[in-house]
């Protein structure tokens, strides 16, 4: 895929892809993931050659076009949201469109200094709207003021701009990228598994819900978290002045 630079719109890539995040997130052994892209590309989002009129998304039937997205690419923000393993997307150069819409589907945002965002759809040769729910993501991520000035204008940010408007936590240098990536990783795959999931699963639904309904949650989460061993663990290290050992039981 590198020499097309990571085209997403594809149902074969968008197949590959839910099946590896399924996959992981059943195993609750897997404490975290890293996606990062192949080459010099992170995504550049769309195959334009699907996309010619009467080929793939493109079809002449826009019955049937409306289809090819639901069955497509539509697949992975449904996915990526309900899904309880953590995502940390290392953004090694350009995410456009639906690339951009990628990483904003992930948890944590870490880019190169090589990489470039841009929710693109209303320019260059698409002249299109985000059809993979960019326009629910992107205002949730940098904010509704700059989402709209990406989304309306498919202007390119650096990697630079991208940290001061909160789309990504870190810029470290191309080479770092995948070391930094797993070293964030690690900081969090040392903390119980099943705290860090469920905590991650508040994070997402705090987006759309009440606070009453948050701490109702919270308080069902926590009665959870109560019952594991890796709760005992942790108090006990605690009161014995050690480091806790988790087994995310």
């Amino acid at each position: 895929m590198s020499e097309a630079r990571n085209p997403i719109s594809g149902c074969p890539a968008v197949d590959a892809l839910c099946d590896l995040i399924e996959q992981t997130d059943r195993d609750l052994d897997c404490r975290v993931v890293i996606l990062t892209g192949a080459g010099t590309a992170f995504s550049t989002g769309g195959d334009i050659n699907s996309m010619r009129p009467g080929h793939g998304l493109g079809e002449a039937q826009p019955a049937r076009t409306r289809q090819n997205y639901r069955q497509g690419i539509q697949r992975l923000p449904l996915l990526f949201e309900i899904i309880e393993v953590p995502v940390i997307a290392a953004v090694n150069g350009a995410a456009v469109g639906a690339g951009c819409d990628l990483a904003c589907m992930c948890d944590v945002r870490i880019a190169s200094e090589q990489a470039k965002f841009a929710e693109s759809f209303v320019k260059l040769v698409l002249v299109l709207v985000p059809g993979d729910g960019g326009a629910w993501l992107l205002p949730r991520v940098v904010g509704w003021s700059k989402a709209s000035e990406m989304a309306l204008t498919g202007d390119l940010l650096d990697a630079t701009q991208a940290l001061a408007c909160g789309l990504v936590s870190k810029v470290v240098p191309a080479d770092k990228l995948i070391e930094e990536s797993r070293a964030l990783a690690q900081r969090i795959a040392a903390s119980p598994s099943h705290a860090v999931r469920m905590t991650k699963q508040l994070i997402r639904e705090s987006r759309l819900s009440s606070l009453s309904v948050i701490l109702e949650a919270s308080a069902a989460a926590q009665s959870l978290c109560h019952t594991t061993a890796d709760h005992d663990e942790a108090v006990n290290a605690f009161l014995e002045k050690r480091q806790p050992v988790f087994a995310g039981n």
